[in-house]
């Protein structure tokens, strides 16, 4: 690993800001934060689109999968941002920098909000922020998102931020609920040589 290497992993990941938005890291030890992970799983809508490698059932779930996100982030593999609103500091909902590759220089993307932001425009503005944010100052190349086939909200979130649709993948991801089933995936990618999408803003 190279002297540039240990750097990245060294260097805590960045606060953003902009589009109403405050991007921060989750606390597992704070109560209500830990509340809002689970209402947020339990979600049937998100149940429907998501099948994460441990299920969660409850708060002890809900704070462990916590804890290993930051476990990643202090290893520098992963940010996972608490999207909150910039004036209230309410929680609206999450978008996570994973898999973070610093020789081959990718990650893979990921988001969801709570049921009663849908519809607000947070998961778009809550993934520009992020993406500007891992393709200058984390110094990556490429973002890949990933959403289940059908899921056409996903889609047009990605594609607002500049992730262009590549193809289709065969059985690349967990079916709804199931770790012994498979679905096709949607692959979408944004280079650090694309052109920033239209409206975007820049972290602040």
């Amino acid at each position: 690993m190279t002297d540039v290497d240990d750097q990245h992993l060294m260097r805590p990941f960045t606060p953003l800001q902009g589009h109403g938005l405050r991007l921060g890291a989750w606390d597992p030890e704070s109560d209500p934060q830990v509340e809002d992970w689970l209402r947020a799983t339990q979600d049937p809508e998100f149940g429907r689109w998501n099948t994460p490698l441990t299920l969660i059932h409850d708060l002890d779930g809900a704070r462990a999968a916590m804890r290993r996100r930051a476990e990643q982030a202090a290893q520098g593999t992963s940010a996972s941002y608490r999207i909150t609103d910039e004036s209230s500091g309410t929680t609206l909902g999450h978008v996570g920098v994973n898999m973070i590759d610093h020789v081959f220089r990718t990650a893979r993307v990921g988001y969801w909000v709570l049921p009663e932001t849908r519809g607000r425009g947070v998961a778009t503005r809550a993934l520009g922020l992020a993406a500007h944010w891992a393709l200058t100052d984390l110094g990556l190349h490429r973002l890949e998102l990933g959403h289940a086939l059908g899921h056409g909200a996903s889609c047009t979130v990605a594609e607002r931020c500049g992730f262009r649709h590549e193809g289709t993948l065969r059985g690349a991801m967990f079916e709804a609920g199931r770790h012994d089933e498979f679905r096709d995936m949607h692959l979408h990618a944004r280079l650090a040589t694309d052109a920033e999408p239209s409206g975007a803003e820049v972290p602040r």
